[in-house]
């Protein structure tokens, strides 16, 4: 049976915590035990910078290098390209070679699969993939929602962010209709959040009882922090860099809540198996 969950982690606003929430939901998962993969599928190598790489472009071996080996029908040694960070974790790296790869995309068969592909020959070594997705709905981020079981939807609480996601959602559901039949959306993460305002509190307001009539809102509110900002600097999570602080105990606890959906979609689905 795949024990393995793969996440995308996606919004095409760029800004939201996109790879803020990769970076600190991978420790705390890699924190609890699991192994975890984060892949960087980011041109701009946001997740790899913030994990301690600071420069990306001189890596020999990156995403777009195993997705052309897989391409190319090329033999790819196992963990080809992956890189193991201090807090548990490992790293598939990014750099500006993937903007020619979401191009060159576009001119072969079944270009919607090939980091799918990839992910099959790594899976068996982890239990949880993140996928920190480009800030577009292009090539490389229909790739990742091929390949994940699930997306988390990263989302600012003010109106333009909020008014962004029904585009996003369409684009699940039709790659869900399309290609990946058992893409569900995990939820929306609210980031950022400064519950002092009006402003924020009447959005999060409106999309839990709009949106979240129909699709999970976590309970947990990642804060708006500094502190959060300051990590990409240090190459570390939140857990290290300030592990007493809210924002910590805020991925902590969405943390527990990703690790609650997994068990009770695999109890579900035992069950189902089953009968």
């Amino acid at each position: 049976m795949e024990n393995c969950k793969v996440i995308a982690i996606t919004n095409q606003k760029g800004g939201v915590g996109k790879t803020t929430t990769t970076v600190n939901l991978g420790a705390g998962l890699a924190n609890d035990g699991y192994r975890v993969l984060l892949i960087d599928a980011d041109p701009q190598g946001s997740l790899t910078v913030s994990l301690g790489i600071r420069n990306p472009d001189d890596l020999d071996v990156s995403l777009a290098t195993v997705m052309d080996a897989v391409i190319n029908d090329e033999d790819l040694i196992e963990g080809a390209g992956i890189l193991h960070h201090k807090e548990g974790m490992d790293l598939l790296p990014s750099n500006i070679e993937l903007s020619g790869m979401e191009t060159g995309l576009f001119n072969i068969m079944s270009r919607e699969y090939v980091l799918k592909n990839y992910i099959s020959t790594v899976r068996k070594n982890y239990d949880y993939i993140l996928i920190d997705c480009m800030p577009s709905l292009g090539m490389m981020t229909i790739n990742a929602l091929v390949a994940a079981g699930s997306v988390i939807i990263p989302s600012q609480p003010s109106f333009l962010s909020a008014k962004g996601l029904d585009l996003l959602l369409r684009s699940v559901s039709k790659v869900k209709r399309s290609i990946n039949p058992g893409l569900t959306v995990d939820g929306i993460l609210l980031t950022m959040v400064d519950s002092r305002t009006n402003n924020a509190r009447d959005v999060i307001e409106s999309l839990r009882n709009g949106i979240g009539r129909n699709i999970r809102v976590y309970e947990t509110e990642i804060p708006h922090s500094v502190r959060a900002a300051e990590c990409s600097l240090t190459g570390e999570s939140i857990f290290v860099h300030d592990r007493n602080g809210k924002v910590a105990a805020a991925y902590a606890e969405l943390t527990k809540e990703v690790e609650s959906i997994e068990r009770a979609t695999k109890n579900r689905s035992g069950h189902d198996w089953v009968r």
